[in-house]
């Protein structure tokens, strides 16, 4: 792939020589669809969501893409009274990512982040590449190197 087609989370990992796999779809937009494009297990398959908390702080969760964040266990997990989801229009001036290609590494500023325990059944993780129809795949060995992440029971 040409360094211009990288997206910023891509450039991020190769300028730090962390080792992570590139795919690439269309026509998939819900997680669980992504994760058939892929012909992968959507539990190995991770979306991002940005949050804010009652204090007005924000945090990344990952979860796998077929479950959905319990906001009771994340606000709990980060410390936080309560915690709502970001308006989808204020991804992009927050992160430097839209709707559908959030990925948790290369956003403009870190956030606390918070992964589902479950990824550590798997040897390697899936998550957003930074665009729609970028996906990597990545060991969260890797991941640590370049974000700090703590993993917690975050799913209803």
């Amino acid at each position: 792939m040409s360094k211009e087609n990288k997206t910023n989370a891509m450039r991020k990992l190769d300028s730090m020589k962390i080792p992570y796999k590139e795919y690439y779809y269309s026509d998939a937009v819900a997680g669980v669809e992504v994760a058939q494009a892929l012909g992968e297990n959507p539990e190995q398959v991770f979306k991002t969501l940005v949050t804010v908390g009652k204090s007005g702080a924000n945090y990344v969760f990952l979860v796998p893409v077929a479950e959905e964040l319990d906001l009771k266990k994340a606000a709990a997990s980060v410390g936080e009274k309560s915690i709502a989801m970001i308006k989808s229009k204020e991804l992009l001036p927050l992160t430097g990512y839209i709707h559908g290609g959030c990925s948790p590494i290369g956003m403009k500023k870190f956030f606390r982040t918070t992964i589902h325990n479950s990824a550590q059944n798997f040897d390697t993780i899936f998550c957003s590449g930074g665009k729609i129809g970028f996906q990597i795949q990545i060991s969260l060995d890797d991941l640590s190197k370049v974000i700090k992440f703590t993993l917690d029971d975050i799913i209803k």
